[in-house]
């Protein structure tokens, strides 16, 4: 355990909120110091590595990312992030969301001697939008499975570790509607366009959100309009307004946004897609679990998730993806950050064990 505690608490240290590249550094000075991998920085800075990739059978990836979100105040130290031990658990940001499990990763895929390949990879940009995960689809990184890192711990009980068989993607939008300004006194000489605005929210509030079923779990998608901003002054007709859509997609399926621009002067534009995921191999999301239940009391279960992570992009390449890691629900991105020890340590036995085809 104090392994597994001291290098998660080195890479909580290292800031990497808005420049990655020092934590990078960590993870690959380790493995090239700790293993006998071969290792690659990219040019994006994900860190990627692997053992025996020339040998026959499919080939599982371990995968986190090193970037964080910024921190609070409290988090921070003269020399980097604040880190912390109370209570069984370690305090910091990052701990859960998702250095802890990245240590883990990194202990597993060290320890493991599997008979088929075994990468790791630590993707930059992951709250960003996935700028690491997508760089790396498009290198070529191509494993047949991946265990995604991210928290999927007290989803069908508190404390147990879950396997997480899907997940939602979110996509952001914006629907502008353009009209003609006026003076408010002469209401017939322009067009307005916060009426037109809200005709298209009118139509965003009757969409039908849709629905998935994945390996017997249920995601229900949403769509919410989020802001709307128009007009320029108390007496001038808006002549533009816009409006912001927060979608969570799933699997298979996204909401009719576009029929939006059947109203007047409304326009539809993405901003953002960050993919669903959806586990295609049941063998695979048994055997995990199997090794889930394998290392703890609680039985755990295959669970949906409802947040977007680096597994949505890998899916969307081809690849076999699950999430399993020890954050908690509500613990990401927080305050007061957390990731409990036990929790980091069964994970790491899960990551090893499926890396080396031994779950129970």
């Amino acid at each position: 355990m104090s392994e597994l505690r001291d290098l998660t608490e080195h890479l909580v240290s290292i800031p990497s909120h808005d420049d990655e590249t020092a934590a990078g550094d960590a993870v690959e000075e380790w493995l090239r110091r700790e293993t006998d991998a071969d290792v690659v920085r990219d040019a994006a800075g994900n860190v990627r590595a692997w053992k025996h990739a020339a040998a026959a059978g499919d080939g599982l990836a371990l995968v986190g990312h090193h970037d964080v979100v910024p921190p609070a105040d409290a988090q921070t130290a003269a020399d980097g992030y604040a880190v912390a031990e109370r209570d069984g658990r370690l305090y910091g940001r990052g701990t859960a969301d998702m250095k802890g499990a990245l240590a883990a990763m990194l202990l597993a895929f060290r320890d493991a001697d599997p008979d088929g390949p075994l990468a790791f990879a630590s993707f930059v940009g992951e709250e960003t939008g996935g700028e690491g995960a997508r760089h790396a689809a498009d290198d070529g990184f191509s494993p047949d499975y991946a265990v995604v890192g991210e928290g999927s711990t007290g989803y069908s009980e508190r404390g147990v570790l879950d396997v997480a068989v899907a997940h939602k993607g979110r996509r952001a939008s914006t629907v502008t509607a353009e009209g003609t300004a006026a003076h408010a006194s002469e209401v017939d000489e322009g067009v307005n366009a916060v009426y037109r605005a809200c005709d298209a929210v009118d139509v965003i509030r009757d969409l039908d959100a849709p629905e998935a079923d994945v390996l017997g779990q249920r995601l229900r998608g949403s769509v919410a309009v989020t802001g709307i901003d128009g007009g320029s002054a108390w007496n001038v007709i808006p002549e533009s307004c816009e409006v912001t859509v927060d979608e969570r997609t799933v699997p298979g399926a996204r909401a009719d946004l576009a029929s939006v621009e059947a109203a007047d002067g409304v326009s539809w534009t993405v901003d953002q897609d960050l993919p669903p995921m959806a586990c295609d191999d049941d063998a695979f999301a048994d055997s995990v679990l199997d090794a889930a239940r394998s290392v703890q009391d609680g039985r755990g279960e295959h669970v949906p998730k409802p947040h977007a992570t680096d597994a949505g992009w890998l899916a969307a390449a081809g690849v076999t993806c699950l999430v399993c890691g020890p954050a908690e629900p509500g613990e990401a991105h927080t305050d007061d950050e957390s990731v409990s020890l036990d929790a980091l340590e069964r994970c790491r036995a899960v990551y090893e064990r499926v890396a080396t085809g031994t779950p129970a």
